[in-house]
């Protein structure tokens, strides 16, 4: 067969020494020179600031903050600063527990009445607490059990989530055990956060000792030496070390989520290891070529560095797509998901580099008895995918209807918000926030509070406070003028009495207070008519406020992702058709993550293995942020792939062949990339906390099925049905695209390839 001409390239390199790799001009060729002239100059350099990452850095944990998930400038929002402001005890995030120590008496006791006061008087002696109120104290009913054995002290610790933190750390060991006649359990928002931090905190230490040592086995496995393997994990190292850094400084500016350190973890180790697992097994292409080595970093550098570069660009839009949102969750993981894919690509393509070079042929040293050895590379990959071809309708047809099969369990999904069920049952906090909706009437954890201003009139405000009490699952509305259930004033003070100029109005409620139920009684609530103004808050009034904001901000990040994801792409390929191609196979990739995700954590399948506490509903933002992290991934290895099968088509011309060649070239190294990405994700997912658990495994299975189902299977079928069309593009399109696009240097010939000349890869003559 005589090749074709490639309708962009004329001519190829026939023999590796027949470019200048070092000569050549641009950015790259700049970085080639920096880094094969002064590799030991750069190693010092990136030592030096990896200490000095380790030092800022080690503090980084303590910094964080489990919340985020509220909307600034939401009603909720606005009703919550309000009340904290004027009345402390209307919206308590410390709650006591408190039992008689002798299980035959009850909280009403003189013994056990006396110790609570005393305890409930010591608490609210402390600086940092306000608004204490105990069932002792206000003898409300909701404040104690039917049966008279428990009861309740709340208050508010002031601050923000930094200051009520540390606050908690202090008052914990005073105030948790035995008092006198009385045994005392904390629980509340504040206590439920703090366990969280601490459970996150542990987990992330058990899933980095479990994923690196199975990491550098699986390399081990991939390159057959030792050397070779551990220069992608030691990069992995870098790479997290310095996003930790990258965090503690931007903690000093705004809050920054505690999941930011799980997504380092994970994403600073998977593309980090991906990056250096693409130019390693170039440059040892290259070498096996006969180049030397500093020229065969060179030429990495300029092709698979090319490649590398357009794939960490493309992660990180698709990861700041989250600074649309308004939520501090989503933005400082958006800070970090930025700061990590940036850091692990400099280290891969400055630090891994100049490695490379000092290491020359040593990089094969330590050959170990494990990994490939010897045959055709790659013959598997180019087999699958004639078959695939040959039967390309049908296997377009099949992955694709497989895929929505598997998404379609998402047509029911419930958004919900995260609550002490996300910690391990035998959590203290989630103990206690159990027995609170369990044995407390209206659950006070999860009431509702109604700001009231502009001077109303005691009648008003009456009317007002029975017409909330009718509304369905409401069971006490208590306010300035007296408590009412079903319409009734039943105690305080008479309703002539004159209300504040600024009040509010306490509604419990019988729904679980992240459920469509609990957000429908928001809803319901705001539009009860009223002569003055209203704004509600707690769980449900947050819940329903985040799902607005998240629903309204959620096109724009898509817009963000799908734009720039065309955009770089067709600077890679110059087509007009294979961006589009790429955003709608990377988006079916995704489907039997979001499939699983509602099938398993929310409808509970699987929990009794898994060991979480299904609440049949999902965290409204968690879908927003593994959407973004599994979509950025995907486009990691769709670049992977496609550039490759771009390299081939500029060689020879012909379409089949370079996408057999493609996947021939990448097949292994993209299914030994999604596994090491996987393995991290799994050691995630392991964590206690279900959310993090729902995160890792839900990425881990997208991973998975990117790497092994749609890049090996529907991506050579969709090629193969649109043919030479894959690489049209209109002249002037074309034109922009060589004139902004980084061009990369046509493959050498490799050794244990056969060329076109000696086989037609297609088979055809």
């Amino acid at each position: 067969m005589t090749p074709q001409t490639s309708p962009t390239s004329q001519t190829s390199p026939s023999s590796p020494t027949s470019s200048s790799p070092q000569s050549a001009a641009g950015p790259r060729g700049r970085v080639a020179r920096a880094v094969t002239t002064r590799p030991r100059l750069l190693l010092l350099l990136i030592l030096l600031l990896t200490a000095g990452a380790v030092m800022v850095g080690g503090g980084v944990a303590e910094r964080m903050s489990s919340g985020g998930s509220q909307i600034p400038g939401s009603e909720s929002s606005y009703a919550t600063a309000e009340l904290e402001r004027r009345w402390p005890a209307s919206q308590p995030n410390l709650l006591l527990l408190v039992s008689p120590r002798d299980g035959s008496r009850d909280v009403d006791d003189p013994a056990v009445a006396s110790a609570a006061r005393d305890l409930a008087r010591q608490l609210a002696d402390e600086t940092a607490v306000l608004g204490v109120v105990s069932y002792w104290q206000a003898e409300d009913t909701a404040l104690r059990t039917s049966d008279g054995g428990e009861a309740l002290i709340t208050a508010r610790i002031k601050g923000d989530e930094d200051a009520v933190d540390d606050a908690l750390e202090a008052l914990e060991p005073r105030y948790q055990g035995t008092h006198g006649a009385v045994d005392v359990r904390l629980g509340g928002p504040a206590a439920v956060r703090h366990a969280s931090q601490e459970v996150i905190a542990d987990d992330l230490v058990r899933a980095e000792v479990i994923a690196l040592p199975v990491t550098l086995v699986l390399l081990v496995v991939v390159f057959g030496s030792a050397v070779a393997a551990a220069l992608p994990l030691l990069v992995g190292i870098v790479s997290v070390l310095g996003t930790n850094a990258v965090l503690r400084v931007i903690t000093e500016f705004t809050d920054v989520s505690v999941y930011a350190q799980n997504l380092t973890t994970a994403l600073g180790l998977g593309l980090a290891i991906d990056y250096a697992l693409f130019l390693v097994r170039r440059h040892r292409e290259e070498l096996a070529a006969g180049r030397d080595p500093r020229d065969a970093v060179a030429v990495t550098l300029r092709t698979a560095g090319r490649t590398v570069l357009y794939s960490a660009l493309t992660v990180a839009v698709c990861l700041a797509s989250m600074l649309v949102f308004e939520q501090y969750f989503l933005r400082s993981l958006a800070y970090a998901g930025i700061a990590v894919v940036l850091i692990s690509a400099a280290a891969s393509l400055i630090a891994l580099p100049a490695a490379l070079v000092l290491l020359g042929h040593r990089v094969n040293a330590l050959r170990l008895p494990v990994g490939r050895r010897g045959g055709n590379p790659g013959a598997g990959w180019a087999r699958l995918a004639r078959l695939v071809m040959r039967r390309a309708p049908l296997f377009a047809v099949g992955t694709v209807a497989v895929l929505l099969a598997l998404g379609l369990p998402f047509k029911d999904v419930r958004f919900g918000t995260a609550d002490d069920r996300q910690l391990p049952s035998s959590t203290e906090a989630r103990v206690v926030q159990e027995e609170l909706r369990n044995e407390f009437p209206g659950s006070p954890g999860s009431a509702l509070a109604v700001l009231v201003e502009g001077k109303p009139d005691a009648t008003a405000l009456a009317e007002y406070s029975g017409e909330v009490s009718r509304l369905a699952h409401v069971v006490q509305v208590a306010g300035p003028a007296g408590r009412f259930v079903d319409g009734r004033r039943v105690g305080g003070k008479r309703v002539n009495d004159a209300p504040p100029a600024v009040g509010f109005v306490s509604v419990l409620h019988s729904a679980e207070s992240a459920s469509p139920q609990s957000v429908s009684l928001v809803k319901k609530i705001r539009a009860v008519p009223a002569p003055f103004e209203t704004s509600v808050t707690g769980p449900a009034a947050v819940l329903a406020d985040t799902q607005h904001g998240t629903a309204e901000r959620l096109p724009w990040a898509l817009a963000v992702i799908a734009v720039t994801t065309l955009i770089l792409v067709f600077l890679l390929t110059g087509s007009v058709l294979l961006p589009l191609l790429t955003v709608v196979v990377n988006g079916l990739s995704l489907t039997a993550m979001f499939g699983a995700v509602v099938w398993v954590f929310q409808d509970g399948h699987l929990s009794g293995p898994l060991g979480f506490t299904p609440t049949g509903d999902i965290e409204t933002a968690l879908p927003v942020l593994m959407f973004c992290v599994a979509f950025g991934l995907s486009m990691d290895y769709g670049v992977f792939l496609v550039s490759r099968i771009k390299e081939e088509y500029e060689i020879g011309g012909d379409h089949r062949d370079a996408v057999v060649l493609g996947i021939r070239r990448t097949g292994g190294l993209i299914t030994a990339a999604a596994l090491i990405l996987a393995v991290v994700m799994v050691a995630i997912g392991t964590s206690r906390v279900t959310n993090i658990k729902m995160l890792g495994l839900g990425v881990g299975l997208a991973v998975l099925m990117d790497a092994m189902v749609v890049r090996a299977l529907l991506v050579p079928a969709v090629l193969r049905l649109t043919g030479r069309a894959t690489w049209w593009a209109p002249a002037p399109l074309r034109r922009l695209q060589r004139r902004v696009g980084l061009e990369e240097e046509a493959r050498t010939t490799y050794p244990d390839i056969p060329t076109r000349t000696e086989r037609p890869v297609s088979g055809r003559t």
